[in-house]
């Protein structure tokens, strides 16, 4: 399976070294509308969504991943991954990719230095819990009927599932777990 991690801003290189340590994965840093037409899923990672949003018209690659969300792949987006899956963003009137049906609060625990990791429960991913870095993070203020909550942190969801969209406020690209690349991928 060829697990792409789109790369023009944000946590790469730690989401594709989280893949290369899994069985039948090939991970690839998508920069392109090419490579982005090659994968069976795709990362979203952390970053700066305005800056990444940018970028996704600027370098034409918007309506690709539009595409390959219809086509069922896979779509994870991680922090500011999630903003830009959003169809509804709190405090800025920008929508990126719009595809999922969440209603998100940017930079919604505060700045860099308000920055916390913790761990969570999350029953569908892992029987243990997850440790979980935020920074600067969102949460998801509401979702659609069809979204699954996965988990709360201090009553605000920090992670959810609609159809193959998958999205946390958090980064597990930066602890040593591999519980939420394997429940994404279907590994599990």
């Amino acid at each position: 399976m060829r697990v792409g991690v789109l790369a023009i801003q944000g946590s790469v290189e730690e989401h594709i070294d989280k893949l290369k340590r899994l069985d039948g994965i090939t991970p690839v840093e998508a920069k392109d509308k090419e490579t982005l037409k090659s994968i069976d899923a795709l990362i979203l990672p952390g970053g700066e969504s305005t800056a990444i949003g940018k970028m996704l018209n600027d370098f034409d690659l918007r309506d690709v991943i539009i595409d390959l969300y219809r086509s069922g792949a896979p779509i994870w987006g991680t922090c500011a991954g999630m903003i830009l899956m959003a169809k509804h963003i709190v405090n800025d009137d920008k929508v990126h990719l719009g595809i999922m049906d969440i209603k998100v609060r940017r930079n919604a625990y505060g700045s860099q230095l308000d920055s916390f990791t913790t761990r969570l429960s999350m029953p569908d991913v892992s029987k243990d819990e997850i440790d979980a870095v935020f920074i600067r993070a969102p949460y998801i203020e509401d979702v659609g009927e069809n979204v699954k909550v996965l988990s709360r942190y201090n009553g605000k969801i920090v992670a959810a599932r609609e159809g193959n969209l998958f999205a946390t406020s958090f980064h597990p690209e930066l602890t040593n777990d591999l519980s939420f690349y394997k429940y994404f991928l279907g590994l599990q």
